[in-house]
């Protein structure tokens, strides 16, 4: 076992990483920003070292300041955590060169699903279901109405690099695909450093369920169960529920060994997650994403596996804790994505100080944060506050409870997306399990968001109003105090 992991991130996911190296008594180094000099998870670390500005390029994008410091504080690996660097395939192989162990998996791994294009030729060639589309980058014009006409409208244009829904756009017929693909080109290059788009074939009313894999150095794969992730905005996620709604045991015996095939394809290692399209039946390869989810949580609470010290383990050597046959899910996860943005203006970023913060407890909850009262919330990085996650003995409870949470969570200061995930966990399609990726859009989810803060303006309904009226309160005491001490001077200095 390692005696020394640098985690080469920030936050939430920095600290839940940060709490496995605790368990497992090894020592966790930090690196900051910074605007996080002061942050949570800087002062968690047994070792915290400065990287540089606020901007992510010149800190937690800077390979050479993270690879600097893992030498200097004498750390023998790296954990990437989730976005930043830990899908970088050029890091992972800095990481190798340097002597340093990366946790997760092999640079080759990464660079042979980092193309979606590459990544559905081995999918195919393993004999997983693929979405019918182009199978090389589009560069032609006709080719792409060739393609598109061939798979029938609608299709969706994508950039082969990157993800997070960045770069894909609808295409429902001839007319608008010229100007889509020349767009979307443009939103690769920028965002990714590489233009290639390729067309798929568009499935109107896909659910998105993916599978957590494991895989050690030893050729032993399993699967961790599944996870639905239906409800997005922007294709990014907001909420996500462990397991799906629509799972049955063949299903999940089915989609479960095609995702074993395909870490197998590639001669994976470590966490990752095999991304599916579930669509009138029919299930098929989206993508491989070769780190810890953010909603790695609702797996661990179903299953009692802590993902995280399983990537530890196999990353020093160790073969996997578990066979497939120990794995079970029980009960129902839900996990909300607490995020300082507007949904009422079309979920834009809303950065601000933390006047008060005090997150949920209780039965079945469970609260992964990297901030607290007085913290703020940047413009630099993801809006993410907290995720919100509950178990119960099924969906019924773990809805109940979900709804229980939110009403206890208390965030002043910033504009919250709370109002949506309660407007959901209200909305009669979301608790049949009726999901689609299209859930906000088809049930105007955003009216009951307008709806529920005008009630709880109108009836101060929410424990964060109260303890708003309670500052005024305090205020207006402080100042009546303050004025009558001021009084009382002068009237002695008569």
């Amino acid at each position: 076992m390692f005696k020394k992991i640098l985690i080469a991130n920030r936050s939430e996911i920095a600290i839940r990483v940060m709490r496995a190296c605790r368990e497992l008594d090894v020592k966790s180094v930090a690196v900051y920003s910074e605007v996080d000099k002061n942050a949570l998870f800087a002062k968690y670390a047994d070792e915290a070292f400065p990287i540089g500005p606020a901007p992510a390029a010149q800190s937690y994008l800077d390979m050479d300041k993270i690879i600097d410091v893992a030498h200097r504080s004498g750390a023998e690996a790296i954990h990437p955590g989730y976005g930043f660097l830990s899908e970088n395939e050029l890091f992972a192989d800095r990481c190798e060169k340097e002597g340093i162990i990366f946790i997760g998996p092999s640079s080759h791994a990464i660079k042979s699903v980092g193309s979606k294009i590459a990544a559905k030729k081995t999918m195919k060639s393993a004999g997983i279901p693929v979405i019918p589309g182009s199978e090389s980058g589009i560069s032609d014009f006709d080719e792409a109405v060739k393609v598109a006409e061939s798979i029938g409208y609608p299709v969706i244009v994508k950039a082969s690099a990157g993800g997070g829904g960045i770069g894909m756009k609808v295409v429902r017929k001839t007319e608008e695909l010229r100007e889509t693909i020349e767009s979307t080109q443009r939103v690769a290059k920028s965002s990714f450093g590489d233009a290639t788009v390729f067309i798929e074939k568009y499935l109107e009313m896909p659910r998105h369920i993916e599978f957590q894999i494991l895989a050690d150095n030893y050729g032993n794969i399993i699967h961790v169960g599944d996870r639905e992730c239906s409800i997005q905005r922007r294709h990014q996620k907001l909420i996500e529920e462990s397991p799906s709604p629509i799972m049955t045991t063949e299903l999940r015996e089915r989609m479960g060994s095609d995702a074993v095939k395909a870490a197998a394809a590639i001669n994976y290692t470590n966490a990752g997650t095999i991304e599916f399209l579930y669509s009138k039946g029919e299930y098929f390869f989206l993508e491989m994403n070769t780190r810890l989810q953010v909603e790695h949580p609702i797996t661990e609470i179903v299953t009692g596996v802590d993902l995280a010290k399983e990537q530890i383990r196999i990353a020093s050597g160790e073969k996997l804790s578990y066979k497939q046959s120990d794995i079970q899910q029980r009960g129902w996860a839900i996990e909300c994505r607490l995020n300082a943005e507007d949904p009422l203006n079309n979920f834009t970023p809303s950065p601000g100080k933390l006047r008060r913060y005090r997150s949920s407890g209780g039965p079945g909850v469970r609260v992964d944060s990297g901030v607290h009262t007085g913290f703020t919330i940047t413009p630099f990085y993801d809006s993410l506050i907290s995720k919100l996650t509950v178990w119960g003995k099924d969906r019924d409870e773990a809805i109940a409870r979900m709804k229980r949470a939110l009403y206890e969570y208390i965030i002043v200061g910033v504009t919250t997306n709370i109002p949506f995930h309660k407007a959901v966990m209200n909305n009669e399609y979301f608790k049949r399990g009726e999901l689609t990726t299209h859930f906000i859009d088809d049930h105007n989810i955003i009216k009951e968001v307008e709806k529920i803060i005008e009630a709880e303006k109108e009836k101060g309904a929410t424990l964060a109003s109260a303890l708003v009226a309670d500052d005024k309160k305090v205020a207006a005491i402080t100042s009546a105090v303050g004025t009558y001490i001021q009084n009382a001077k002068i009237v002695g200095a008569k």
